[in-house]
């Protein structure tokens, strides 16, 4: 009998691979790698290794920058998963990541970003991830350069402040619609028109004295609502996303708000006592809005106010707002209505944000 040859084919990709969260997902993509538990267990809390895990599949991951300047994604270990896997790509993209390297072969590939035919939150999501990555550099050039100085509102301003709007602006103008900022003067929006608003560097306070954290903060608002934001956590390289009717995520992974005993505050207002409900046995102030509401979005902290004190800027808020409503999150100003944000950022606005509107309401009453 002849002998017979057969050519295998090898398999298809799975499409749906995870990110590692758990020591189960860990031991199980080991396994797959054949490499020690202990060297990925990193990956479940270092926000810049990622493990992605799927059916006889996985793939190890790190975020770093290329001797060019710029940031890349380097797959250092892999099994069944190709460069141009889509996980891959959408986990270099949301690194602001320009391309997605093999570690071992040096072959690379280039993360494209959505074409024209996508939506607007699409784009505003993945040139918001660069934008983030480009401030890193910014900043980080920027630190002890120039004069520090005071704003009107008595919070710090740096040259970082400056260069963070520089380098944010040169990539999310590329739009095409108004984009608003701390760091300069607002532009005129038309009614319906969507926008942008930025804070390139919250928590600039914290920036200066080294103690974190300080964030990069985008969203995109259309008819008063944050539908997409992006906040990336320059001290740690933590990143929340979301999009509005698609959902919210931190390190590529999905997260939802949830009731709970602790609460983030802005700061206390004018040296007095945090007002915060009978319920709350934590009371949090990190310097750092954006990050603040991100914390309420992800279940981290329960709800967040500024009903106490004169009230907060949209471009301290919006990014953060974004990330919160995407995940199934509320907003209501301090008078229980849905919060409606205006390209103004010099108006000052006071609202709540928690895990449902019922619990934001709750809120309102305890502490309004």
């Amino acid at each position: 009998m002849a002998e017979r040859w057969f050519l295998r084919r090898r398999p298809e990709p799975d499409l749906e691979l995870r990110v590692a969260v758990s020591g189960a997902d860990v031991r199980a993509a080991a396994l797959t790698l054949g490499m020690p538990p202990e060297a990925l267990a990193p990956a479940v809390h270092d926000p810049r290794l990622r493990v992605l895990l799927g059916e006889g599949q996985a793939a190890l991951v790190r975020r770093q920058w290329h001797a060019d300047g710029f940031a890349e994604a380097v797959v250092l270990r892999r099994s069944g998963v190709p460069l141009e896997h889509p996980a891959v790509r959408a986990l270099a993209a949301g690194w602001g990541c320009e391309r997605v390297r093999h570690g071992s072969t040096d072959r690379w590939r280039a993360v494209s970003g959505p074409g024209e035919g996508c939506s607007l939150a699409d784009r505003f999501r993945h040139l918001a991830a660069i934008a983030a990555s480009r401030v890193e550099i910014a900043v980080g050039l920027a630190r002890d350069s120039g004069e520090e100085r005071t704003k009107d509102d008595g919070s710090p301003a740096l040259a970082a402040d400056e260069a963070a709007h520089a380098a944010a602006v040169a990539v999310l103008g590329g739009l095409g619609v108004p984009v608003l900022s701390e760091e300069s003067s607002d532009r005129p929006v038309r009614d319906g028109e969507p926008w942008i608003v930025l804070d390139p560097l919250d928590g600039t306070g914290n920036f200066s004295a080294g103690l974190p954290p300080w964030a990069f903060s985008a969203a995109l608002v259309r008819e008063g609502v944050p539908v997409a934001g992006l906040v990336a956590d320059l001290a740690s390289g933590r990143r929340w996303t979301g999009i509005n009717g698609i959902g919210a995520q931190r390190d590529g992974v999905p997260i939802a708000p949830r009731p709970g005993s602790t609460v983030v505050v802005p700061s206390g207002p004018s040296g007095r006592t945090v007002n915060v409900p009978s319920t709350a046995r934590r009371v949090r102030v990190t310097g750092c809005t954006a990050v603040d509401l991100c914390l309420v979005a992800d279940g981290a902290a329960a709800a967040w106010h500024d009903l106490d004190r004169s009230g907060t800027h949209v471009h301290d808020v919006a990014g953060g707002l974004a990330v919160l409503l995407a995940a199934g999150g509320a907003a209501l100003d301090a008078d229980g209505r849905p919060l409606r944000l205006e390209p103004d950022t010099e108006r000052l606005i006071r609202f709540v944000a928690a895990s449902s509107s019922e619990e934001a309401t709750a809120l309102i009453a305890a502490v309004g």
